[in-house]
């Protein structure tokens, strides 16, 4: 499919994963503490939440756009990552200068804006990935895409933690806009592929969503990044009112947690490629579950730490296992559409999955949420059958 390269093409896609790492990280350790802090309560966290997570929805969009036009003649998808770099640079920029609770809904815009860049340049990575990566490459590159993520989540989360208590949060927002800048000088490395009558856009392409096993692993996806999504926003806040830890602390159960998210991707990567897609899935479902459990019911600060790193290995795999499966469905003359569309859903399930807990958690209800994610993590089961016969496939 391409011979460009091999170190620099995953050198490319782990540190545009890593730039939306920091960016994850802050919102997914820091940012419900950063507004508490500013006087808000659960609810707005979950309501700014879910709102910014519509980009991520609407993405379908940008995969449309990237694999229909050919932006100034430069390419589908290499222009479009570096716009959508840039507009996160510079939102990030703007919202140092906002305090979220003087200026609630202006800081909801103007993280909207941010991960509208973000969504836009997630969409054209991801195609790009599906356009050059041969394919008995791409569950060990799931695992660079999702392990360099989970290093940006890390350095994020344990840099960022430290600088909001020590230098403010005006500063964690500039020390992040740096961090976006990172992955650009490597995209002027590596050539699109001139693309096929295979690979050009078709309408027809999108009768492969009448797929049941296409169906099947839609679903599969909205409920995996309900739970797991759903149930790592409230882990920082959770901690902080049993065990009243510090944003420090904060930023380092995060870091804990990331180096989890590494090792799971990895795993993930590894399970895939030696066990099959089935106990991959099956292996995220038993990590999962019981990790929600000990989070619910976590007796001790010690116990705090074990259950960060052991749900950081549950949600690390299972991201990664999600993605090979959903990359196995794509068609490439919409490559880019279809994927967004996959990835699109299992962001409904986040936003979701992020209202649900920051509306139950509004009166502290941790446990709740813990123990009702777990359950439905177990939803997931009644598409196997579908998911992974090779009749259904037909």
């Amino acid at each position: 499919m391409t011979s460009q390269n091999k170190f620099l093409r995953f050198a490319m896609f782990a540190l545009l994963y890593f730039t939306q790492g920091t960016i994850l990280g802050y919102f997914a350790s820091l940012n419900a503490l950063y507004m508490l802090d500013s006087g808000l309560d659960m609810g707005k966290v979950g309501i700014f939440s879910s709102i910014a997570l519509i980009p991520f929805v609407i993405k379908i969009f940008f995969g449309m756009l990237s694999d229909r036009v050919n932006l100034l003649k430069l390419g589908h998808r290499r222009p479009y990552i570096v716009i959508g770099l840039l507009v996160q640079f510079a939102c990030l920029l703007l919202v140092a200068n906002i305090n979220p609770g003087q200026n609630y809904w202006l800081y909801v815009a103007l993280a909207f804006l941010l991960q509208l860049g973000m969504a836009f340049y997630d969409t054209c990575t991801d195609g790009l990935a599906l356009d050059i990566t041969p394919e008995h490459e791409r569950g060990v590159l799931q695992g660079f895409m999702v392990g360099g993520r989970s290093i940006g989540v890390i350095a994020a989360a344990s840099a960022a933690g430290w600088i909001a208590q020590h230098m403010g949060w005006s500063s964690v927002f500039y020390f992040l806009a740096i961090l976006t800048l990172i992955p650009l000088p490597f995209i002027f490395f590596i050539k699109e592929m001139v693309r096929t009558a295979e690979m050009r856009f078709q309408w027809s392409a999108f009768s492969a969503f009448k797929n049941r096993q296409v169906i099947a692993a839609a679903a599969v996806g909205l409920i995996v990044f309900l739970v797991i999504v759903g149930a790592n926003q409230d882990i920082n806040p959770h901690f902080s009112a049993r065990f009243g830890i510090d944003l420090a602390t904060a930023g380092l159960v995060t870091t804990v947690w990331g180096i989890g998210c590494v090792a799971g991707a990895f795993l993930g990567g590894f399970v895939m490629d030696k066990t099959g897609n089935r106990n991959a899935l099956l292996l995220s479902l038993i990590l999962v579950v019981p990790a929600l459990v000990l989070l619910a019911f976590v007796p001790s600060i010690p116990f705090m730490w074990i259950a960060a790193v052991f749900f950081g290995l549950a949600y690390g795999l299972s991201q990664a296992v999600y993605f090979a499966l959903a990359m196995k469905y794509t068609q490439p003359a919409i490559a880019a559409s279809m994927y967004s569309i996959l990835m699109a859903v299992t962001n409904v399930g986040q936003g979701i999955g992020l209202g649900v807990a920051g509306g139950l958690a509004k009166n502290g209800n941790f446990t709740l949420v813990f123990i009702l994610f777990a359950a439905i993590m177990f939803l997931i089961l009644p598409f196997f059958p579908i998911l992974f016969s090779k009749k259904a496939a037909a």
